[in-house]
């Protein structure tokens, strides 16, 4: 599979690499993806598990899917399309020489941080794994199951964070199939250095315990808050809005990922977790922010009108800005309600390599949509609420600069 990850990309379907972006933002993204390449599953898995674990194979049609416990895997159009060109851009199976390396190859990206003026990314998994390694927590084979979930984090640790860890905010994944078996890849991970794990929206959505099964949820949820690890639950991890038959399902799924988010959050936060783990720290992952002033709204009006919100001694939207952290690619429409929000509760996402990501133009995307707001803000929305969430590293000079002005103001 080497040749896979050193073909030179095909120029009837990328794009010339783009000119290194003005940088005048630092940019913490906490909303990026990998696609996980060929060898990992057959290099990081115990060699007595490997033939059960993902594999790779090519298709009569020339395809190359992972296939795992009789399922196919496949990377579709609209997951990996960074730096194609626009026309090529359709949903249909991918083979690895028609993803920009930066998909799957840590060096890759790197180099694609650097030209889109890009600090630092999280990034989550891809199709053979789920966005929080659920199709590993339903396997059919316990043993093959939690050692893939192992082996992912292991890749992640070892060829993307070690490698570049001022780069890479190191985000893991654990096995649901079981809650002790979860709490150990938990507290494994964050001993090496692991700071956030994702875990589904609305579990119970994908046949999981829901968040009111206590004896599940609590170890896991206590795990994460002992360790500080946050949990980041990226839309669309518990499948999809219902869709109509007949219904256009791209164009209604993508247009309704913020209320995907508001479902979840709203879940969470009535789970009570966020009221009995004050410092565990929840990150709603790819959902915008245009519902979250709204969602405030809504929690006022049920415990000073209506009443419905009572029974706790905290108001809960104080508890939602004090717990819930929030990111958005650049919401142009509803940044200025980032007071009601909480300005230290927002942060950037890129979404690379997905198709609507704003590699290579974030700056510019930033630029544009943000220009009116004071340089502290910037800062703080842009990459320091990130670093501060996230525990990361920022660099020594942090754009843009601080306005004296406004500082004296």
């Amino acid at each position: 599979m080497e040749s896979i990850l050193t073909t030179s990309l095909d120029s009837d379907l990328f794009l010339p690499d783009p000119e290194p972006s003005e940088v005048t933002y630092t940019i913490i993204s906490v909303d990026d993806h990998v696609v996980e390449p060929p060898h990992l599953f057959k290099e990081y898995m115990q060699p007595n598990l490997r033939d059960f674990g993902p594999q790779l194979i090519e298709t009569d049609r020339g395809h190359q899917v992972w296939e795992f416990e009789g399922a196919t895997y496949s990377q579709v159009g609209m997951n990996a399309v960074a730096g194609r060109k626009p026309e090529t851009v359709k949903l249909e199976p991918f083979r690895f020489d028609q993803m920009r390396p930066g998909c799957y190859d840590i060096d890759a990206r790197v180099k694609d941080m650097d030209l889109g003026g890009i600090w630092a990314m999280l990034n989550f998994p891809s199709q053979v794994t789920g966005f929080c390694g659920t199709v590993f927590a339903k396997a059919t084979n316990r043993d093959a199951g939690i050692d893939a979930v192992k082996a992912w984090n292991d890749w992640l640790f070892t060829e993307w964070y070690s490698k570049y860890p001022d780069r890479v905010i190191p985000g893991g994944i654990t096995y649901l199939g079981d809650s002790g078996e979860a709490v150990r890849e938990i507290r494994r991970n964050a001993e090496r250095g692991f700071v956030s794990v994702t875990l589904p929206e609305m579990p119970h959505h994908i046949g999981f315990p829901n968040l009111w099964d206590k004896d599940f949820w609590d170890p896991i949820i206590s795990a994460c808050a002992d360790t500080e690890t946050v949990i980041s639950l990226h839309v669309g991890s518990s499948g999809v809005t219902p869709f109509t038959p007949g219904a256009p399902a791209l164009q209604i799924g993508a247009t309704l990922f913020g209320q995907l988010s508001l479902g979840a959050c709203t879940h969470w936060l009535w789970s009570e977790y966020p009221l009995r783990f004050p410092d565990l720290k929840i990150a709603m992952s790819e959902g915008g922010i245009g519902w979250v002033a709204m969602l405030i709204d809504r929690l006022d009006n049920i415990i000073d009108r209506s009443g419905y919100g009572l029974g706790w001694d905290e108001r809960p939207s104080d508890i939602l800005r004090r717990n819930f952290w929030f990111c958005t690619l650049d919401d142009p429409s509803t940044i200025d309600t980032r007071d009601i929000i909480g300005v230290e509760n927002i942060c950037v996402e890129t979404d690379y390599p997905h198709g609507d990501g704003t590699w290579p133009n974030t700056q510019k995307v930033i630029r544009d949509a943000w220009g009116h707001i004071p340089s502290t803000e910037l800062r703080m929305m842009c990459s320091e609420n990130a670093a501060k969430l996230y525990r990361h590293p920022l660099p020594d000079v942090v754009l843009p600069p601080i306005d004296n002005d406004f500082l004296n103001s």
